[in-house]
């Protein structure tokens, strides 16, 4: 794979790579809280040469610069439009993990000739409960006092206990990654999700396909919260996974990495 290309948005710089640009379908994935775009290299590897893969470290993830005090979903979403101005890309398919997942419906709401298909992976379009604010307030709590422990405890917990010992190399790869993830880009990014809208009119109306996965072991998101969110758009396709928690792609990735490549395709030959 090539280097990170870069692009400057209102005065700050953004990260992204762009593989695979002599193939005419686009999937642009969008990674998860504390993560970067390399925890998609597994994927980029075995799709560049079939499909262009368009992957952006989030504003305050991996190399790109921190914004503000908040960065709200909204937000990440016209900055990943800014990536993919940039490139060129006027229309794709969109998957993001977990926050990713929240910037891509946020993507869906404001562009919507831009997509062509959407992927949620442990995620979901409801806003964040008064309980669930609290746990992020927390969370930026957490973070203030000791940022390093916070990563370090959090990524574990986001994977099936049968898959910790199995995944330990990657678990020690994922927080190293997310240890890059400053103190202020935590609470940016926890205050951003704690202020995003609901999505469900967005579900309820969206002309192209939805792919769903879930862990059915997903100690962050319920299993009827997903079912029932998967329910709601006219086209949908909802995969659940036993033995798996909120890293699906990578806790299940032989299982899909297939399938989200078949989702892709039919989206755009539907």
């Amino acid at each position: 794979m090539e280097q990170h290309r870069t692009l400057t948005v209102d005065g700050r710089t953004v990260h992204y790579r762009d593989e695979g640009r002599d193939n005419p379908h686009t999937l642009v994935l969008l990674h998860g809280y504390l993560q970067s775009l390399d925890v998609w290299s597994p994927y980029v590897i075995t799709y560049m040469n079939h499909l262009r893969i368009i992957t952006i470290d989030l504003p305050g993830h991996g190399f790109t610069d921190n914004f503000c005090d908040i960065h709200t979903m909204d937000f990440m979403a016209r900055v990943v439009r800014s990536a993919l101005v940039e490139v060129g890309i006027n229309r794709c398919v969109m998957v993001g993990h977990s926050m990713g997942g929240y910037v891509a419906l946020s993507f869906a709401n404001q562009f919507p000739q831009s997509l062509c298909g959407l992927g949620l992976i442990n995620s979901h379009a409801f806003a964040d409960t008064p309980e669930h604010r609290q746990q992020r307030e927390q969370i930026c709590q957490d973070a203030r006092a000791n940022k390093a422990a916070h990563v370090v405890k959090t990524i574990p917990e986001l994977f099936h206990d049968t898959n910790r010992a199995i995944l330990s190399h990657e678990i020690s790869d994922l927080q190293q990654q997310c240890l890059k993830t400053t103190t202020e880009s935590v609470i940016a990014a926890q205050q951003g999700m704690a202020q995003r809208q609901s999505h469900i009119a967005l579900l309820q109306s969206i002309p192209y396909p939805v792919l769903f996965v879930y862990g059915k072991n997903d100690n962050r998101i319920p299993l009827e919260l997903a079912v029932s969110g998967a329910m709601i758009p006219p086209r949908s396709e909802i995969h659940l996974l036993d033995n798996v928690g909120h890293m699906a792609f990578l806790e299940a990735q032989s299982y899909v990495k297939p399938r989200l490549a078949n989702f892709v395709h039919a989206c755009y030959t539907r």
